[in-house]
């Protein structure tokens, strides 16, 4: 009878978090674009992987590559977007995986997100800047050995390494109740703020309620748990030492930090800029999402970077 009584709850506590998580689905609705300019599609590999591109194609191109985590989408760079395309041919891809892109369920893993950035860049952009935050500057940095798709990188907070890969942890995200279940409690509204809070920006004034109603949808939307399955179990880390990999590249690479970041805290900006022989900038009252917190005096740093390129490539400048 305790047997019967036990699996009649466990069943029916199954079959509600199932319903739950259905309805949630079903509240988010489909995804809007995060920001403003012409929509579009780049089929590789399978995926429908959507991307919002601005300004005149003329101009030099700069390439966005959001950060990893949860909630990731293009929305990252929605304070920049627009200023940055006044004057330059801007290109925000969602990465498999993520935002408005398609979300099959698959083992996601680092050599996917490597493979897609060389190939998106060489199919997409022409001798393009580079501005990535956090594992997608690891992804970069090695797109940037492989193809040389790249005249100079920015790379805000980047890294190569996250945690221990635990395959364990992997397979309950992607198991289609309880991981369901769990990643709805990870991308509660309540969780997404305490993450906010602790971790991306320094303080409650820098983000919105509609910046976290985005990452609520996004993170909600069908498949959204997959990539990030394969994220929080360390499975999206390349297994490279990203300093070794950064000193050996051969165009510019600035480094920016946030210098109240937590999660990667300063110190360790500071030991890969010295690693790679790269310039760093530091932004105070910021963690992970300078762009975010500052995006006037980041486009500032940015523009000086991109105009300082865009003169040594001037014919008969000085080298």
């Amino acid at each position: 009878m305790k047997l019967r009584k036990l699996a009649a709850g466990v069943a029916g506590g199954l079959g509600a978090a199932a319903l739950g998580n259905r309805l949630l689905s079903w509240k988010s609705g489909d995804l809007r674009p995060a920001l403003e300019g012409d929509q579009r599609t780049y089929r590789w590999r399978g995926f429908d992987v959507a991307y919002t591109e601005a300004g005149d194609p003329d101009d030099p191109d700069v390439l966005l590559l959001h950060g990893v985590h949860a909630a990731a989408s293009n929305k990252e760079f929605d304070q920049i977007f627009d200023q940055l395309a006044k004057t330059h041919h801007v290109v925000a891809p969602d990465l498999p995986g993520f935002g408005r892109s398609d979300r099959p369920p698959l083992t996601y893993s680092a050599a996917l997100y490597t493979a897609f950035v060389t190939d998106f860049a060489e199919d997409m952009t022409d001798d393009a800047t580079c501005v990535a935050t956090s594992l997608s500057g690891a992804y970069a940095t090695l797109a940037q050995h492989q193809s040389g798709a790249f005249s100079r990188l920015v790379l805000v907070a980047p890294t190569g390494d996250t945690g221990p890969r635990r395959t364990w942890l992997r397979s309950v995200f992607r198991s289609p109740v309880l991981g369901q279940g769990l990643f709805n409690l990870l991308t509660s509204k309540r969780s997404l703020h305490f993450f906010d809070n602790r971790e991306a920006y320094s303080t409650e004034a820098s983000y919105t309620e509609r910046d976290v109603d985005y990452q609520w949808e996004t993170s909600h939307q069908p498949g959204a748990r997959f990539a990030p399955a394969s994220f929080v179990s360390g499975y999206l880390d390349p297994d490279v030492d990203l300093g070794e990999e950064l000193a050996r590249l051969d165009v510019p690479v600035t480094i920016i930090w946030g210098r109240d970041a937590t999660v990667s805290p300063l110190e360790k900006g500071e030991q890969l800029a010295e690693r790679a022989d790269a310039k760093l900038v530091v932004f105070d009252e910021a963690k992970l999402l300078p762009h975010a917190e500052h995006p006037g005096p980041f486009l500032d740093v940015l523009l000086d970077e991109l105009t300082e390129e865009e003169r040594e490539a001037e014919p008969g400048a000085e080298t």
